[in-house]
């Protein structure tokens, strides 16, 4: 968690900024969400997600419905200022119904996180480390040889970025159906069901 950096705060005191997915809260914290200097940083992050992804949204089964692409409009962003690395990244789509795409991904880890904690399959988890950090599968293995994965979807929903897809999607077709993410957390944070 915190690798994304797109939730970065500041905290009264402090002048390092803080990712606000992993900052513990205290008594008394002063926490400012929306500053010029957050919003500097803000677009410079989006910038290198960008520039560090082959991101190309002509293509991206989640054009117009993907918040990375949100955040760069928000921002301001109307082009890239910094030079593309285009990294050799894989694209799995050796499970029957779902794909990756690890170059739209931008380590955010609720596909991990909302395996673990929701669905209790713990199928997704984080390999590797900079720039060759990705999110993987039972150990590294292949997507379709996942012997935990449940076929849920709730990580296709969860996914910010169209990274993780349903195998036939075309262009803009993705549509991420978070209601359904919310009717599972919503009654399990209230104790309605009894697991």
């Amino acid at each position: 968690m915190g690798a994304c950096r797109l939730c970065l705060v500041e905290i009264a005191g402090s002048n390092k900024l803080q990712p606000a997915c992993v900052t513990k809260v205290a008594e008394g914290m002063e926490v400012n969400t929306h500053s010029d200097r957050l919003q500097k940083y803000r677009r410079k992050i989006i910038g290198i997600s960008f520039a560090e992804g082959n991101y190309i949204y002509s293509v991206c089964v989640a054009n117009s419905n993907c918040e990375l692409h949100d955040l760069a409009i928000e921002m301001g962003m109307d082009h890239v200022r910094l030079e593309y690395k285009f990294p050799n990244r894989t694209v799995d789509n050796s499970h029957d119904h779902f794909g990756i795409d690890h170059n739209r991904c931008v380590l955010c880890t609720r596909c991990v996180r909302v395996c673990d904690e929701i669905e209790g399959a713990h199928t997704w988890d984080m390999a590797g480390r900079g720039t060759k950090s990705q999110v993987i599968t039972d150990l590294n293995q292949p997507w379709g040889s996942s012997q935990t994965f449940t076929s849920c979807g709730k990580c296709v929903n969860a996914c910010p970025t169209g990274a993780i897809f349903y195998q036939g999607s075309s262009v803009g077709e993705m549509k991420h159906d978070r209601s359904k993410i919310d009717f599972l957390v919503n009654p399990r944070e209230k104790k309605q069901w009894n697991f």
